[in-house]
Formats: structure tokens, C-alpha cells, sequence
């Protein structure tokens, strides 16, 4: 089958193919009885723009890159509904790819999006390699990273840091009067290392700083993976009071094996986890957490590239975005 053209389009109608152009890019800068005419003849003749043909006539493909270490994690879900959000109302589109945490899978999606021409990147997810450092810094498109605001980016960077984040958590564990205070964490990551850094931050500044506190594997997070990291803490350090996850999904498999344990949640132990997924408000009792603005982080990522896009050329650019502790059943009130 040949492929359907712009001018096949065009030409059907009696029209310029640069006022169909318009029609599908530029929406409002054509009337509506013709917008309308030429929306049911692309439908009817079955055209699909060529991407290919389009990153030649321009600048960009008109696609935005979008680079998550794991596109099923629910915490890169909320932010990947920001970025729809905002992008569904522009002439842009997004194409997704997942680097599973490593870095040789995220080198490799970087060189594939540029060397499709894309409008943008937004990248979830950065390893801090020196090759990626440097392919980004060489960029023709506008990049927008969604980072620890704490380190030192190429483009533009929004975030919040995970390190502070993580010791306002334990803060408030040791000012509830949990003493023993452990920290449980899956898979390393730069967001990980960092709430690690401030989870030891907080515990040398109390003097109750202890590495046997802490347990980590190097797995995917999951509720599953909470339960057997308690259970392994609890044999190492049988007097834990409380402990801080690194995520949510963590602190549900503490809460669940708590349950089986028959340790009182919060009189005797306190848990405290990470990002505010929504079932942290619905368990039983409620998870005590930090909120991360995920949605607000996407939708804000994706402005900023849309405009560094619409004024053709990259920038630099670094913005905070606030968190919350957000305290639920998982901890004692403060007294």
C-alpha cells in the first residue's frame, strides 16, 4: 500500500498542504468549518504524519522524549500523568522508554531519542555518568530533568532534595520518641543515596547513629521485599523502635509484617515512608509519609519544555518544588 501524503490530503480538499499542516499543528489559526473538513478527510483517507519528513522541514519531530527508570513504578506513574496533562493540550506528542536503572539501557535510549530529532527529553531518571553528562551537554533540543534539586545539572532541573526530604522524616520519628531508629531501602539509586545521606545526617546529629541499623537490598521495591528487610533488621536489632523507608511500597510490607509480628503500630513502633502513593492514606492504620508533588512535577517539567521548545533553543534553568510530611496512623502524635 502507498502511503498516504500531506499533498494527497491537500490535494483532495483543493487546499495548500501548508494550511492542513496548519490544521493538525496549529489548530487555532484555522477557521473551524475548515478545520473540521480537513479532520474528517485525514480520518477518511487514513494519513499519519511522517515524523521523518517533519524533523527535516524543521527543527523537531515534534516528539517529546520522555526517559523513567521504570515505567511501572507508581511513583514515575504520577509524574508521567503530569506530563500528559500538559502536553495533551500542545502540538507535541510523547515517546516513552524505560532504562530499568541501568546505565549502559539509559546511554543507549538518550543516543535513540536524538537521533530521531526529538522537539525535547524529559529524563525521570539520571545516573550522573560522565558519558551521559557529557552526550547531554552536546544536545541540540531543549532537556528538562526531574532530579535531587541538590545536584548539578545540564539544561533545565526541577526537583526536590531527597535529602533534606528524608531527614525530616527521621526528625520527626526521634521527636515522636522512637529512639531506635532504622532505615530500610531496595535498589540503589542517586533519589536513594540521598535519602540514605540524610537519614545519617539525622541519626549522628541525635548521637544514635549505628550502620547495623540498616538494611538494604539490592531489589526492586516492592511490599514483598518490606516484609523480609524488617524481618531481617528486627533479628540484627530485636530493640527497633521504628524505621524509615525509602518509598511507600516499603512501608506497607513493614506495616503487613508488623500485623504478623504482633507489634503494636505506633505505640510500640513507628514506620514512616516515602512519596505519599495513594494507598498510604487508605492502609490501616494510615502510612505516615513525605509527600512528593509528583503530578505537580510533571505537569511543571513539561511546561518548561514546552516553552524552551517554543523559544527555540535550550536554557538553564533550576527550580525547587516543595514537600510535606504528611503524618498518619504510622506514628505517635507529638506529645
Amino acid at each position: 500500500m502507498q502511503r498516504v501524503t500531506l499533498l494527497d490530503v491537500a490535494s483532495a480538499l483543493g487546499v495548500s498542504s501548508i494550511t492542513v499542516s496548519r490544521a493538525l499543528r496549529e489548530p487555532e489559526k484555522v477557521s473551524s468549518t475548515l478545520r473540521d473538513r480537513i479532520l474528517r478527510q485525514v480520518e477518511d483517507m487514513g494519513y499519519v504524519p511522517d515524523l521523518a519528513a517533519r524533523a527535516l522541514a524543521s527543527r523537531h519531530n515534534g516528539i517529546i522524549g520522555v526517559l523513567t527508570p521504570a515505567l511501572t513504578d507508581l511513583a514515575f506513574i504520577g509524574i508521567m500523568a503530569g506530563i500528559e496533562e500538559r502536553v495533551r493540550s500542545s502540538d507535541l506528542r510523547i515517546q516513552y522508554a524505560n532504562s530499568h536503572y541501568d546505565s549502559d539501557m539509559e546511554f543507549r535510549q538518550l543516543q535513540l531519542f536524538l537521533s530521531q530529532h526529538p522537539a525535547g527529553i524529559v529524563l525521570t531518571s539520571l545516573q550522573k555518568e560522565q558519558r551521559v553528562v557529557d552526550l547531554l551537554s552536546g544536545v541540540p533540543c531543549p532537556v528538562v530533568q526531574i532530579v535531587d534539586i541538590e545536584l548539578v545539572t545540564v539544561g533545565i532541573s526541577l526537583g526536590i532534595s531527597h535529602r533534606e526530604a528524608s531527614a525530616t522524616a527521621v526528625r520527626h520519628l526521634l521527636e515522636c520518641g522512637y529512639s531506635r531508629v532504622g532505615m530500610i531501602a531496595g535498589r540503589r539509586s542517586l533519589r536513594s543515596q540521598r535519602r540514605h545521606e540524610g537519614y545519617i545526617m539525622v541519626m549522628q546529629e541525635a548521637g544514635g547513629y549505628d550502620p547495623a541499623l540498616v538494611e538494604t537490598e539490592a531489589s526492586v521495591n516492592s511490599v514483598e521485599l518490606g516484609c523480609r528487610l524488617l524481618r531481617q533488621l528486627l533479628q540484627r536489632v530485636p530493640d527497633l523502635d521504628a524505621v524509615f523507608c525509602e518509598n511507600d511500597d516499603l512501608a506497607l510490607g513493614v506495616l503487613f509484617e508488623c500485623r504478623r509480628l504482633g507489634i503494636r503500630v505506633p505505640e510500640d513502633f513507628g514506620i514512616c515512608g516515602f512519596n505519599d502513593l495513594d494507598f498510604a492514606a487508605c492502609s490501616e492504620p494510615g502510612l505516615t509519609t513525605v509527600h512528593v508533588p509528583r503530578f505537580e512535577l510533571g505537569y511543571r517539567a513539561a511546561e518548561l519544555l514546552i516553552r524552551a521548545v517554543a523559544n527555540g533553543g535550550k536554557r538553564n534553568h533550576v527550580e525547587h518544588m516543595p514537600f510535606e510530611l504528611i503524618q498518619r496512623g504510622s506514628t505517635r502524635r507529638v506529645q
